[in-house]
């Protein structure tokens, strides 16, 4: 029996570079995937503000005003009636109708929060995807006798200079002259045309609710009942 040299094979050892390599590309791929998810949960969002933005109808007309750029919540605390502190990025993950008013309120005060408490009503299974909102731009404490008719709204005392860097009212206007939209992400949105003076403006009630309804319908695939997003 012939001896036969012995084989060696000698193997390259794994250079650093090549795990590094390695690593960057798990990372890469990681950071892909992630991506991928925060995509696929936005795409709701992206596709409703698209169509009812971007692909409207030939002949369908806003009655609010769509404010461009958006606005989104400032980081400041108001006040509620009972003192305690409440920050105004917590009202995010609602639709929310904001009227601007003294504590005095006058009668177009109360027009503007007999108004939305009527169109949320009037939104019927929908209408728990709505707040309404009063936004007090003073000391002055409102009426005793106003408070019962303010059990399901949100009144938050605010400060004056400060609510004016985010909402901001039509040439020629004051911030209480309007109605204002602010979707669930905390985005002004839509500044609705001053009422008429005087008594509840029925023909501009119906064209509000007409908007409010389409927003409702574009956000209803991500868009849900309750405070539940951050």
């Amino acid at each position: 029996m012939l001896d036969e040299p012995l084989g060696l094979t000698v193997h390259s050892l794994p250079r650093p570079q090549d795990a590094l390599e390695g690593d960057g590309r798990r990372t890469r791929m990681g950071r892909l995937k992630m991506l991928a998810v925060l995509a696929v949960c936005a795409a709701p969002v992206v596709a409703s503000y698209f169509t009812y933005y971007v692909v409207r109808p030939e002949g369908r007309r806003n009655y609010g005003e769509l404010i461009e750029p958006q606005r989104a919540l400032p980081a400041f605390t108001a006040t509620s009636l009972d003192g305690a502190a409440v920050p105004l990025r917590s009202l995010r993950g609602q639709w929310l109708l904001v009227s601007v008013a003294g504590g005095a309120c006058d009668t177009a005060c109360e027009n503007h929060l007999y108004l939305q408490r009527q169109l949320r009503e009037g939104l019927g299974k929908d209408k728990d995807r709505l707040d309404w909102v009063w936004l007090v731009p003073d000391g002055t404490p409102p009426r005793p006798s106003l408070l019962p008719a303010l059990a399901q709204a949100t009144v938050l005392r605010v400060d004056g200079a400060q609510l004016g860097q985010w909402l901001a009212a039509a040439p020629g206007r004051q911030l209480p002259d309007h109605l204002y939209l602010v979707d669930p992400l905390g985005n002004w949105m839509m500044r609705f045309p001053a009422l008429k003076p005087g008594e509840v403006d029925t023909a501009a009630a119906k064209e509000i609710k007409r908007d409010l309804e389409r927003v409702l319908r574009a956000s209803a695939s991500w868009d849900q009942p309750g405070r539940n997003r951050p």
